[in-house]
Order: C-alpha cells, then sequence, then structure tokens
C-alpha cells in the first residue's frame, strides 16, 4: 500500500481505528520492523525472510542474477532482494560507490532488480523501479531491456515475486476472483519472464513466489497451472502472515517452461 500522511483528527477514534492501533502496537513484527537496521517499508518483508530460509535461501543461490518483484509497492520485498544481492550498503546519492559497485563482493553489474508496480515508489538502492502495467507492451519492452545484460543475454529472470492483492470487499466470492486474476496475470508474466531449470542447469532452479487467498478456486488454478509446470509447489502461511488472515504463498521451484503446443 502507498504511504499516506498522517493527518490530526479532532473527531474521536472508531471502535475500528482503535482495534487497529491496538492490534498494531502488539504486532511483534510490527515492532520489528521499526527497530531492524534495514528499515524495512513494509511488515511483509518478514514474510519474504522467512521463505526464503525455509526454502533453502533461492535468492542467495550463485547463479541467481535477476529478480523480478511484482506489485512491488512500497518496497518492502524489494529490499529484502537487495539485501540477498549485496546492495543493502549502497547509497543512492554516492555516485562514487555506484562506480565502484561491481568490486564489492556479492555485488555486480550482472545483478539485476526490478520492482514493478502500477503506484509510485521511492528509490531503493540496487533497485530498477518501473511503474507500469506489468502486462503492457511497454512495460515488459522496458523489463526485457533491463534484464538483457552481459551474462543474461537471454533476458530472463531467476526469481520472480508477486505479494499483490486486490482491495479486499468482504464479499468472499468477489475477493476470490480477484485474487485469481492476479494469479492468472503473474502466471501470464511468468511464461515469458523466467529462466528455466533446465537452462540453469540446476534442480528447482527457475522460482516463483505468489501470494493467494484460500479457496476453491485456487485449488484448481494450482492443478492447471502451477503444479504441471515446476518440479516442486509447496503451500505455505507465513509465521509473520496475521493469523486471522486467509492469505498463504505458493513457493513454485524448477520452472519446467510450457509444454509443446501450450502458449
Amino acid at each position: 500500500m502507498p504511504f499516506r500522511p498522517t493527518l490530526p483528527s479532532l473527531q474521536p477514534k472508531s471502535s475500528s481505528s482503535t482495534n487497529w492501533l491496538s492490534r498494531q502496537s502488539r504486532d511483534p513484527y510490527v515492532k520489528q520492523r521499526l527497530s531492524h537496521p534495514a528499515l524495512y517499508r513494509s511488515r511483509s518483508a518478514f514474510k519474504l525472510l522467512e521463505l526464503d530460509q525455509k526454502y533453502g535461501g533461492f535468492l542467495s543461490k550463485p547463479d541467481v542474477r535477476a529478480v523480478v518483484d511484482l506489485g512491488a509497492a512500497p518496497g518492502g520485498w524489494s529490499q529484502v532482494v537487495a539485501g540477498k544481492m549485496g546492495f543493502d550498503a549502497l547509497d543512492e546519492d554516492t555516485t562514487e560507490l555506484a562506480k565502484e559497485e561491481s568490486s564489492i563482493p556479492g555485488r555486480t553489474k550482472e545483478k539485476t532488480i526490478i520492482a514493478v508496480d502500477l503506484l509510485r515508489m521511492t528509490p531503493i538502492p540496487g533497485v530498477q523501479i518501473l511503474q507500469g502495467d506489468m502486462l503492457s507492451l511497454r512495460t515488459a519492452a522496458q523489463i526485457k531491456n533491463f534484464l538483457s545484460r552481459p551474462g543474461n543475454p537471454e533476458g530472463k529472470a531467476d526469481v520472480i515475486l508477486s505479494d499483490m492483492a486486490a482491495n479486499m470487499t468482504g464479499n468472499k466470492i468477489a475477493d476470490s476472483e480477484s485474487s485469481l486474476d492476479i494469479c492468472n496475470a503473474v502466471f501470464a508474466f511468468t511464461k515469458d519472464h523466467l529462466r528455466t531449470e533446465k537452462t540453469v542447469a540446476r534442480r528447482k532452479a527457475g522460482v516463483l513466489v505468489l501470494k493467494h487467498f484460500a479457496h476453491p478456486l485456487m485449488t484448481g488454478f494450482r492443478k492447471e497451472y502451477l503444479d504441471p509446470h515446476f518440479t516442486n509447489v509447496a503451500y505455505v502461511k507465513p509465521d509473520s502472515s496475521r493469523a486471522q488472515s486467509s492469505e498463504g504463498y505458493w513457493v513454485c521451484m524448477g520452472w519446467k517452461g510450457l509444454h509443446q503446443g501450450e502458449s
């Protein structure tokens, strides 16, 4: 969600806002975010840290050269990726450091992080930010251009991340359909932009992390699109997800690509 300034109000707080403030004050991940040296922009950063640790450090594999973060605003997940790929200490206002980035262990000009969102984002060291629709031809061309660099001539990503969620309406059917629409859009993007495990020559290479909300529609989506095209698909609800939320994540590893005749 985008940051908005907090405006003073003389009106008494509603019970819902009071409950929200109370929950925030008790939330250990909110407290950890505020005190963490990385100054993560969102609480959800801890979800990606947990997923990465649980599934073998897929962001830190030596052959991971390019990561695309879809629906990235405000940038918590992109910050995690930048840290994993060695950009955390880079000051975007210090040009001399930028010039010397290739001499720092773990940070090379061949590593690319792209954050895509319809919303504007404040710059993050080491991250290329694109404001636009991930499925538009213009944005797709920009992504391809950023990915196509020395060491990655085919212009593919090694990891695609999506923590996207539509605004919840409270209508379970409508909300489930919105979540399914996002999953379909992310899979359409993945088909064109994710490197296969065969190309990398490493089992479980080519990783997609996809947020969704539990519903029978999602079971069908997984069976039709994820299970046939990845070596391993795991469902996980991170400890840092709120207990009352129905959100979960598929960690899909080992992209096989499309079968013959698929489009």
